[in-house]
């Protein structure tokens, strides 16, 4: 059904051939016999966003190249039953809503208030991305949000009761993606608790400008990072509590690089982690929106750019260490370095951190989170390698 341009075309007199456009159809049903509707935001720039209300997944993002040509820039699969038997089995958690706390926490544990929480160990010996059973595998209800300004977007929902894999206090989520004719790929998130609580929520997209399935997945794409710190981390992969400077390491990004110009280096940490598996801190003032541009990525030979912008104090940069060629979908074997992420966030291990940003939330308080993923065309003439995005108001 098409919902999108109608509405639009009536509230702001656009043409609905220039209009931003929300479609919706059914996807199947879940192995337990829930249904699952598939949603397709399109602008009139021919960039389109499609995410299911199972996980939350964002199943695919087209965007064209320097020459007007299509292609998927995100990794994932081609049908439900393929998302619910491969993703978690592998732990990939392609393009999946991350919660209740994104990334690591130590051991499965954290303490609040004097009492221990004890957490679904899925990671080695610690908890990730909300336990065995996180966000990214429940039934969201999607509501459509009114139009504006040739936005499109729905509202996701979800209710996570108390004790919910261990964690104290039942939580409210609302998680909003919206797509504009500038080309941005917005996701909100908000979340409310009945008890003291801890919350880190993130989406675990896996990007390859290129198009999936290219022959040397994104190592040859070009980087930037805004971040002078990182949160180096021990053999399983949890911070050690420092914030460590990127200077002549190799997650130095604060010059744009290639990204595989550095992922062989015999550095320890890109050894426990096969490649770069961590946190960056964020530098840089947030702007009017409250934002602060995390990370700017650019693939060379198609032209596609992305950045990324973000609320949050840090990001997990991923460069798929893990996909090791016994996965496929989309026509493509997915193995390492075919994809990178970008998880805006808290810091991983934040409750047991305590020089770290709280991730506690109060009853009472309403949490919010913004990130958003510009899509666009490189200028090779800009400072620094930044994007010029090519859109409509």
């Amino acid at each position: 059904m098409l919902l999108g341009a109608l509405a639009l075309a009536a509230s702001t007199g656009i043409s609905p051939v220039s209009a931003a456009t929300l479609s919706a159809r059914a996807f199947g049903k879940t192995a337990s016999g829930q249904p699952v509707m598939l949603y397709t935001m399109k602008n009139a720039n021919g960039v389109s966003v499609s995410f299911m209300t199972y996980g939350g997944v964002v199943t695919s993002i087209m965007a064209p190249d320097r020459n007007g040509h299509q292609a998927d820039i995100v990794n994932g699969f081609s049908t439900l039953g393929e998302y619910e038997a491969k993703s978690r089995a592998k732990g990939v958690f392609f393009g999946a809503l991350i919660g209740r706390f994104a990334n690591r926490i130590a051991n499965g544990r954290f303490t609040l208030d004097g009492h221990q929480y004890t957490l679904p160990i899925n990671n080695g010996p610690n908890s990730l991305h909300g336990g065995i059973d996180g966000f990214d595998r429940r039934l969201w209800k999607a509501t459509e949000i009114p139009f504006h300004d040739g936005t499109v977007g729905v509202r996701l929902t979800l209710v996570s009761p108390d004790g919910d894999q261990g964690y104290p206090g039942a939580l409210t989520v609302a998680v909003t993606y919206t797509l504009s004719n500038r080309n941005e790929f917005g996701i909100d998130y908000t979340a409310t608790a009945t008890r003291p609580t801890v919350l880190n929520l993130t989406n675990h997209s896996y990007f390859n400008l290129a198009g999936i399935g290219t022959p040397i997945g994104v190592l040859g794409q070009m980087l930037q990072i805004n971040a002078s710190r990182y949160t180096p981390t021990n053999n399983l992969q949890i911070p050690t509590g420092e914030l460590a400077p990127v200077a002549e390491t190799p997650f130095d990004f604060l010059t744009a690089k290639p990204i595989g110009r550095d992922i062989h280096t015999v550095d320890p940490q890109l050894l426990a982690a096969q490649g770069y598996d961590h946190n960056w801190v964020l530098d840089g003032k947030k702007d009017a929106n409250g934002l602060t541009r995390a990370a700017t990525l650019w693939d060379p030979v198609s032209g596609r750019s992305m950045t990324c912008s973000t609320s949050e104090p840090g990001v997990q940069v991923y460069t798929s260490n893990f996909l090791d060629g016994t996965l496929a979908g989309k026509g493509a074997i997915y193995r390492q370095s075919d994809g990178i992420t970008f998880e805006t966030q808290h810091f991983p291990d934040s409750p047991n951190q305590r020089s770290f940003p709280t991730t506690r939330l109060e009853p009472g308080q309403t949490f919010h989170s913004r990130t958003v993923f510009a899509f666009g065309l490189h200028n090779p003439d800009a400072a620094n390698g930044v994007t010029q995005t090519r859109g409509t108001n």
